[in-house]
């Protein structure tokens, strides 16, 4: 099948097309009857990656992966280490990556449609969880997010607290994630812990990627099972790539799909497998689970040790996907597919819901991600705290080295080096931050991804829980340093003076979250942030005056899109304006502070300093709009490249 089609990207905001929930007319009956959940069907589905080495320009992944799942029942995916379990999930869920082709069909519901908020949860190997914060409130904080905002907070948190039972967590509630060198849950109950985020919606379409890895074995059957309760309570359908389930597990398993090497081995009801391998000559040891026996059987890592004893395993995997591709099972396969998407030709589609009940409002939406973000900054000593610590430290001894600098006329360079400190050398280390920054920006991205909630709504959350703490990083390590140095003792010049150190915080701050969107690298990310605010600082006007500046880039437009700029020009006009300065030998008997700004300092004086710092709040909200716009331009630019990239793959 060479014609494509599937470009299932998530729609993270409520969609008003492709409601779950169908109407079909049985054109022999004529009775209207009313389908509620998700038929998901995949056919001669194939998934490739570009390759960068000369040899091999393009590796198959899939190869005409075929399937179907239903609601109330749960298909195992199953295969050796990388034979394309994460990757067949991935397509399924239209996360694949930009350098990554797919073609073949994959319905929902016989159509294709968009997976809009609610209707489609996807539990990935990675775990993604805000590590300061504890089981309880993980869990709480998403009920918050996630369920509709007219159900009542009460009867959120009573679902959160079922979740947490079932999986088996109520003993760990207050048990804090953890991380970063601090003991908190083991991986099985983070594992167990991400479950629960997942299954809050009850999602119809619901994605499992290794669920029971870290788990034991009497663990991964409770947990397993308790999924299969609610999947038949709930209609669900779920898909899950197991690594390697006992035979209790297996047991619970409505379909089986055993990949290797990318290609379909068997994909069938689960207790047919069996025979399945036992007719193509490869029957299960009495002793031995079937699902290990499968595993071994098709394993390409250890060739010399594989249970066919003659055949070599690429053979062996040749021999079953040939034989199953002939076999009555595949045939079933291929008429259950038909029929599936047969039955919904005519259909009527019931009213969608009203986009704003799918899930909490934007105002609980900044609400919850305020308090969220504000306690994981609280408990994070990375976040702010230590750099409070580094802050103070550096202001005493900024403090120290300009200590009582005087108001002679040496002290005109001791103002202007210290000023020039302040305003870039102090805020530059707000890259300590980064680690923390890229921490939360991945905890966003996949929630992000989930639908939980709107980009919006995310940075003005973060905006609101970090204030406080540039504010008080701002006022304790700018009145030591301003007292100490001895500038101009007048209440409204230091209140200036924090006024822009704070504003030059901000900035920094949301500059980072800027460059951990575009380069989610922290090695990269530092490195990048260094080189912008080396680059801004360089054309701030004190290394080269303003007239000095070279027109092309460092005058125009580095010299007015640098923030430092106008921090270093309100400091210098906040601390000489009003000030006299007694005369050299040879010059006037005393020295205007106008005169310096003007005459040495090269600085416009046509605008007040209030100015220098409105501009400065002004590219605040500049950054934090630049900031939403990046995050909504990657999101609806990376599948335009991947459908770009995949009908210039098929030229």
């Amino acid at each position: 099948m060479g014609s494509l089609v599937h470009n299932n990207e998530i729609c993270p905001e409520p969609d008003e097309e492709g409601k779950w929930g169908t109407e079909m007319v049985d054109s022999e009956s004529l009775v209207t009857k009313k389908r509620t959940g998700a038929y998901l069907t995949w056919d001669e589905l194939r998934v490739s990656v570009s390759s960068f080495n000369g040899k091999d320009a393009c590796k198959t992944i899939l190869s005409g992966a075929t399937g179907y799942a239903k609601p109330g029942e749960i298909v195992a995916i199953m295969g050796p280490s990388g034979c394309g379990k994460s990757t067949l999930l991935d397509s399924l869920a239209g996360r694949l990556a930009s350098n990554v082709r797919n073609s073949g069909r994959i319905l929902i519901n016989g159509r294709k449609l968009r997976l809009t908020y609610g209707t489609m949860a996807y539990m990935g190997q990675e775990q993604v969880l805000t590590w300061t914060l504890t089981v309880k409130e993980t869990v709480y904080y998403s009920a918050e997010l996630q369920l509709p905002k007219c159900m009542p907070r009460s009867q959120k948190r009573e679902r959160a607290d079922t979740i947490i039972r079932d999986m088996g967590l109520q003993d760990s509630m207050n048990t804090r994630i953890g991380g970063w060198g601090i003991k908190g849950l083991s991986g099985g109950q983070k594992r167990r812990l991400s479950i629960c985020l997942e299954l809050l919606t009850h999602p119809k379409l619901l994605l499992l990627d290794e669920p029971t890895s870290g788990l034991d074995s009497a663990t991964s059957y409770y947990v397993m099972n308790q999924i299969v309760k609610l999947t038949r309570q709930y209609e669900m359908t779920v898909l899950a790539a197991i690594h390697q389930p006992n035979s209790h597990v297996f047991g619970l398993f409505n379909n089986l799909c055993l990949l290797s090497l990318g290609k379909t081995i068997y994909f069938g009801p689960t207790y047919e497998a069996n025979q399945f391998f036992a007719v193509n000559g490869f029957p299960c040891p009495d002793q031995l689970s079937p699902a290990d026996h499968f595993l071994i059987t098709i394993n390409t890592d250890f060739d010399e040790d594989n249970v066919s004893g003659k055949l070599a395993v690429d053979k062996v995997i040749n021999v079953l996907s040939e034989s199953y591709k002939s076999s009555e099972i595949y045939m079933d396969v291929k008429s259950e597919i038909a029929a599936i998407c047969g039955s919904f030709v005519k259909i009527i589609y019931t009213m969608p819901e009203k986009r704003g009940s799918l899930k909490a409002s934007s105002f609980t939406q900044c609400l919850v991600l305020s308090k969220r973000s504000f306690v994981n900054m609280y408990r994070d000593i990375g976040y702010y705290w230590l750099r409070l610590g580094i802050y103070i430290a550096l202001s005493f001894a900024l403090g120290t080295v300009f200590y009582s600098i005087g108001f002679g006329f040496e002290s005109l360079n001791a103002r202007i080096s210290m000023l020039m400190f302040v305003s870039s050398f102090l805020t530059i280390l707000a890259i300590g931050g980064f680690p923390s920054f890229m921490e939360e920006m991945k905890v966003f991205q996949w929630e992000r991804l989930n639908g939980h909630y709107g980009v919006g709504s995310y940075v003005i959350s973060h905006a609101i829980s970090s204030t406080p703490y540039l504010l008080l990083i701002s006022l304790i390590p700018g009145v030591i340093a301003y007292y100490l140095a001895g500038l101009q003792r007048h209440c409204d010049q230091f209140i200036y003076f924090a006024l822009v150190l704070f504003a030059s915080m901000l900035l920094v701050e949301c500059l980072m979250m800027i460059v951990a969107t575009i380069v989610p690298n922290l090695l990269m990310g530092i490195i990048s942030s260094a080189g912008i605010q080396g680059l801004m600082i360089l054309s701030a006007g004190f290394f080269r005056l303003p007239d000095d500046l070279a027109q092309v880039f460092w005058k125009y437009p580095m010299y007015y899109v640098s923030f430092h700029r106008y921090a270093l020009e309100g400091l210098y006009k906040n601390e000489f304006e009003g000030l006299k300065f007694p005369g050299y030998l040879g010059g006037p008997p005393t020295i205007n502070g106008d005169m310096i700004l003007k005459d040495l300092l090269e600085l416009d004086m046509g605008y007040s300093k209030w100015i220098d710092l409105g501009v400065l709040f002004g590219m605040v909200f500049v950054y934090r709009v630049l900031l939403f716009c990046i995050i909504k331009t990657t999101e609806r630019v990376k599948p335009i490249i991947r459908a770009f990239l995949l009908k210039f793959d098929r030229k």
